[in-house]
């Protein structure tokens, strides 16, 4: 869940543990974050490497064309929406001031706009995207890296967050979470 990785260090009256990246929070009369571990990889990273690759088969390996001109452009209305819906529900989050940083600690839980819909709008819109992407493309060997690629943020970053959220937020979090779907679905 979480991972203090602290040390004791002494302060004349005051008794301080300092975290690996040296910030301090006041629990309990000892001063210490606790941070949840994040993997390193980021999920727009894991996005940009997705897209890479969607474009890389698209090129050299390309399995049958299952969409032809001028359909394949459909795909630039979910490429719009994706973008969109992940960074209008990153603005709704900073707004609200949360930061929407994997890993950072929610100030609170976001239910306005599109969260009403999915607990996980950032995300989603990241796979509407890679979805949107692989229709501009028209050949089937992109399509086999969404799955891939939502399998990674689900495992790697929903779930924890999830488990982060009900720590820090208890039974609010449970309402929201039993009232509003994961994805859509």
């Amino acid at each position: 869940m979480h991972s203090t990785s602290c040390y004791l260090i002494k302060i004349p009256g005051k008794a301080l543990r300092q975290s690996r990246n040296h910030e301090f929070a006041f629990q309990n009369n000892i001063h210490c974050k606790m941070t949840p571990s994040t993997p390193r990889i980021i999920p727009p990273l894991w996005f940009l490497a997705g897209l890479i690759v969607m474009i890389v088969l698209n090129s050299f390996a390309p399995i049958g064309r299952w969409l032809h001109y001028p359909w394949r452009y459909s795909g630039i209305i979910l490429i719009v929406a994706g973008v969109l819906l992940g960074v209008g529900s990153g603005m709704l989050f900073r707004r609200l001031g949360t930061n929407p940083k994997p890993g950072a600690r929610a100030n609170v839980i976001v239910t306005k706009g599109v969260f009403r819909y999915t607990r996980n709008p950032m995300y989603l819109g990241l796979i509407v995207t890679l979805t949107g992407t692989s229709i501009l493309l028209g050949t089937i060997s992109p399509l086999f890296v969404i799955p891939v690629v939502f399998l990674i943020l689900h495992t790697q970053f929903v779930l924890r967050e999830e488990k982060w959220m009900e720590d820090w937020f208890g039974q609010s979090y449970l309402d929201y979470k039993r009232n509003t779907p994961r994805w859509l679905f």
